[in-house]
């Protein structure tokens, strides 16, 4: 017979305490041991097999155990004492190094490995729920860093500086193209428009900038290529454009100060994306003609795949063309000597050990001066030609020097809201994640008590038994930051689809690059630490005593930590908030779509040109438009063809301000109204019912007075109950008569309230870019390609562009709700997946360890339905509290979110009711299956269950 007492007390090691507690750890590994072995040989076992036995039932004291089943054979006192002497020594260079030296790290690694290879199904279950989580904020961060965060792809961006100018309400431009916003500081006019003059004023008088170039974007530029015209986005820039960026040509060469000469050759450089999409990435295309515009360029440069120019984010142009081309690409337009007109946006590159504010200093006189020299050329013109402006004075502008490393940024804000908020939904996802995770390792370190005991009462140190835990954590979390790369790969290219900001497509190319890499491995490691440090600390809590005996029967009744309740309440409060603003969503959507817009949107085919990019004029664009509108409604399956200078619920409007007789606005400077130009079939194409009156006509022209229809709306409040049909509308000395009443009809989008609008005819109109509506006999996408053909037939040089059907165009107005409402949705639905899996691990954990309790509340007359509501019981207690954590959060939170909503407050009742039930329902199901099984344990197995 073995002395396990004196084995153990031989070969254990310094354990650091008190006698009487070394004995007391001595006596119970002996028993432990002895009892074992005993319980082997007793069912037959010869005496290596008994040994296995012991050994294979203190299984998680890992120096012992793969030795033994290796050798299969009695443990020598040698063998022990070796082993026990190599244990000893790795701890003590543990605690030398603080238990970071690299062996002890890669023993941790593969005995972390080894461990989640044995619980398969926690590991795949764990690493799904956390790369889910992880992919999506990858996916989510990718986004915004394109979006947001990026510099320039240009030399030392940090260099460039971007001019701007703060000024009061009578500013010093008579005219301007570009973004005007409010100063968030002073409340101020603000914006990065300068006139061409001012540029090259600064330009030409500067001492702190080394380089001095401007740019301006053109929204439309006709192309021709081969004989194939297409609509193309473009740029004037200066000819220092490139090279004060510091970009080289991929291809050919790019602009210079020489190309940039009025009697220079007309050259153009591409960018990268327009040479791959209408050239094929064909290397001869330097030196190839091109007409733009009408006008013959040839092709010198290709720039860089990733660089897209300076514009606002998203906006790439596709060809660069010098600014001394513009009036001969723009035929008539002066606005390179119109001082007044405020166009061309600057940049520059400081000199080095040149600040901002030196440079601004540098540079003020000479702007401000060359705005007074604008300001005073616009009064000498606006008098030359009878029409004196007004005597106010003029706020002298004061200019202002920023960051230029993004190039223009002002459109950023408005993309940032929508991003962050959708950061917030899968960071909290990510929590939701990480607690139940964190819930599922509490439960699993209670299985692996005994392991714990062991090897801290061989003498492990707590820290490093918590280190190694929070390896397996690590480990967990890095898997699920691997394959969460998987899904941020194939999600960045959905959400970029899919347009999150709410606005049309945007040139840009989230990349998983190293910054963004680098995040998804931050958020890993954070993940890991999250999840896995509190479980570490509380499984490394224990009592040996207890938990070196054998068996150990729970009759006590606690199924949950503090920690583990806790964290249940975290995971239903988070939750609940994702609930909720995933109903407001939805409902907003909703009430979206049911708005009557009070025309026919079904069978409406939509597209656009402009004959001014071609050459037409004046009257000749009428004409053209006529021919068109018979060659379209000659097209089999088309029933009729109209136009119109706005689509309705495309975004784009004009307004005016209008004198109404026996109407006297407050101020009385008039009444600003919605201005849309139409063909006189405009209502009858649309379906828009007349009400009052009649609908414009072909006699409605040049030759006629001008005539207007109103809407429901403007007639209601202005004319009240007397009929508005023959009174007449002041626009300035232009005298409208009102000849009609439609219903009223959604002209920008759904959720703008319907204004006062005047249709006026297009035949009384100086001709301008307008937009083609064909109302079909079936679906209309199948006659876009006849209705394309027929405008080429009346011209092969006119490009269609913004060719979609009405319903599609309804459904860009509402992308973004759309999308938040799909997207909150589905990770509200994981969230609340996510949580209920926890859950009911967690208590199908709990009420197997309660089942010795179980058996004697049974035993001594309980009913299943008392021990299916003991377990449910407590579950509902902790997730009502989480909800009602929830809920006041989510109050608080949905305020930020007031201005995306629609029909419906943040405190919708009916929302917040639901989502409240659905978390209640989901966590009473989870709790009820593993209550319900327990209530069905036979008492006589459940009291013998250890």
């Amino acid at each position: 017979m073995t002395d396990w007492r004196a084995y153990v007390r031989d070969h254990l090691p310094p354990l650091a305490l008190g006698p009487a507690r070394e004995l007391e750890i001595v006596e119970e590994m002996a028993q432990h041991l002895e009892a074992a072995y005993e319980e082997a040989l007793a069912e037959g076992a010869s005496i290596p097999q008994a040994y296995e036995r012991a050994a294979a039932h203190i299984k998680d004291w890992r120096l012992l155990e793969c030795d033994l089943i290796r050798a299969k054979r009695p443990i020598s006192r040698t063998w022990m004492s070796k082993r026990l002497a190599v244990e000893v020594r790795v701890q003590s260079e543990d605690r030398k190094f603080g238990g970071l030296n690299m062996g002890s790290l890669l023993q941790d690694l593969r005995y972390g490995m080894r461990t989640l290879l044995k619980s398969k199904g926690f590991t795949v279950v764990t690493v799904l729920s956390l790369a889910l989580g992880i992919g999506a904020n990858t996916a989510i961060f990718s986004l915004i860093d394109a979006v947001l965060l990026k510099t320039l792809p240009v030399r030392n961006p940090r260099e460039l500086v971007l001019l701007n100018w703060l000024g009061g309400p009578n500013g010093m431009s008579r005219g301007m193209d570009g973004t005007r916003t409010a100063d968030a500081a002073t409340g101020l006019q603000t914006s990065t428009s300068f006139s061409y003059l001012t540029f090259t004023q600064l330009r030409d008088n500067n001492e702190t900038l080394s380089d001095t170039f401007a740019f301006a974007p053109i929204e439309q530029l006709n192309v021709n290529v081969d004989g194939l015209a297409e609509v193309a986005g473009g740029q004037f820039v200066s000819g220092g454009y490139h090279d004060g960026l510091g970009v080289q040509a991929l291809l050919g060469r790019t602009l210079t100060n020489g190309d940039d000469k009025p009697n220079a050759d007309p050259v153009a450089v591409i960018t990268n994306r327009y040479w791959q999409r209408r050239f094929g990435r064909d290397p001869g295309v330097i030196g190839k003609s091109v007409n733009v515009n009408n006008v013959a360029f040839t092709i010198i440069g290709v720039t860089p795949l990733e660089f897209l120019g300076a514009l606002q984010v998203g906006e790439a142009a596709d060809l660069s063309i010098p600014f001394s081309m513009e009036p001969i690409v723009r035929p008539g337009s002066t606005s390179l000597n119109e001082p007044w007109f405020w166009w061309v946006r600057i940049m520059g590159r400081l000199k080095p050990g040149v600040t901002e504010e030196q440079a601004r200093n540098n540079l003020e006189g000479v702007f401000q001066q060359s705005a007074l020299e604008g300001w005073n050329a616009a009064v000498a013109q606006a008098e030359t030609r009878g029409r004196p402006l007004s005597g106010e004075p003029r706020d002298t502008p004061r200019l202002r020097i920023g960051s230029g490393s993004q190039g223009l940024n002002e459109s950023r804000s408005t993309y940032s809201q929508p991003l962050m908020l959708l950061m917030v939904v899968v960071g909290l996802v990510l929590l939701i994640a990480c607690a139940n995770v964190a819930n599922l390792l509490l439960a699993r370190a209670a299985l692996r008590t005994k392991e714990i005991a062991v090897r801290l009462a061989i003498g492990a140190g707590r820290w490093r038994l918590v280190r190694q835990l929070l390896t397996e954590s690590m480990l967990l979390s890095l898997m699920g930051g691997v394959l969460g790369v998987f899904f941020a790969y194939w999600g960045k290219d959905t959400l970029l689809a899919l347009r999150p900001w709410g606005g049309g497509e945007l040139a840009i190319d989230p990349r998983l690059d190293l910054r963004v890499l680098g995040f998804t491995t931050a958020v890993s490691v954070i993940t890991g630490i999250l999840f896995g440090l509190a479980p570490a600390l509380r499984a490394t809590r224990v009592d040996l005593t207890p938990a070196l005996k054998d068996s150990s029967r729970n009759v006590s009744g606690g199924s949950h930590s503090v920690i583990g309740k806790m964290l249940i309440v975290v995971q239903a409060g988070m939750s609940v908030m994702l609930l909720i603003g995933a109903g407001l969503f939805l409902r907003t959507l909703n009430n979206l779509e049911v708005v009557d817009v009070g025309f026919n949107r079904e069978s409406l085919l939509l597209f656009r040109v402009d004959p001014k990019l071609s050459g037409y004029k004046g009257p000749q664009i009428l004409s053209l438009y006529q021919r068109m509108i018979e060659h379209i409604q000659s097209v089999p399956g088309v029933r009729s063809a109209t136009i119109s200078r706005h689509p309705l619920l495309s975004g784009s409007r004009r307004s005016t301000t209008l004198s109404i007789p026996g109407y006297t606005p407050e101020g009385g400077r008039g009444e600003e109204v919605l201005v849309n130009v139409v063909a006189e079939n405009f209502f009858d194409t649309m379906e828009m019912p007349l009400l009052l009156g009649r609908c414009l006509s072909e006699r409605d022209d040049q030759q006629t007075p001008k005539v207007a229809v109103i809407n429901q709306t403007m007639a209601q409040r202005y004319f009240g109950q007397d009929n508005p049909i023959g009174r007449t509308l002041s626009d300035g000395p232009t005298q409208i008569e009102i000849i009609g009443v439609v219903r009223d009809a959604k002209y920008t989008g759904f959720r703008q309230d319907t204004r006062p609008t005047i249709y006026t005819p297009y035949l009384q109109g100086s001709g301008e870019q307008m937009s083609f509506a064909v109302r079909t006999a079936g679906d209309p996408t199948l006659l876009a390609g006849p209705v394309r053909d027929a405008v080429r037939d009346v011209d092969q040089n006119l490009p269609m562009f913004d060719v979609r059907t009405q319903n599609q165009q309804a459904e860009r107005s509402l992308a973004q709700e759309r999308l938040f409402a799909t997207l909150s949705s589905f990770f509200s639905v994981i969230a609340l997946l996510l949580a209920s899996i926890g859950l009911y691990g967690v208590m199908s954990h709990a009420a197997a360890r309660r089942t010795n309790e179980i058996g004697i509340r049974m035993a001594l007359g309980a009913r299943a339905w008392h021990v299916t509501s003991l377990v449910v019981r407590e579950t509902l207690v902790l997730v009502l509290v989480g909800t009602a954590v929830g809920l006041a959060a989510a109050l608080a939170a949905t305020g930020l979110i007031t201005s995306m909503l629609f029909g419906l407050t943040q405190h919708d009742p009916p929302t917040i009711s639901f989502a409240v039930l659905l978390m209640i329902s989901a966590a009473a199901l989870a709790a009820y299956l593993p209550a319900r099984r327990a209530s069905r344990v036979d008492p006589l197995i459940a009291l013998r269950y250890e």
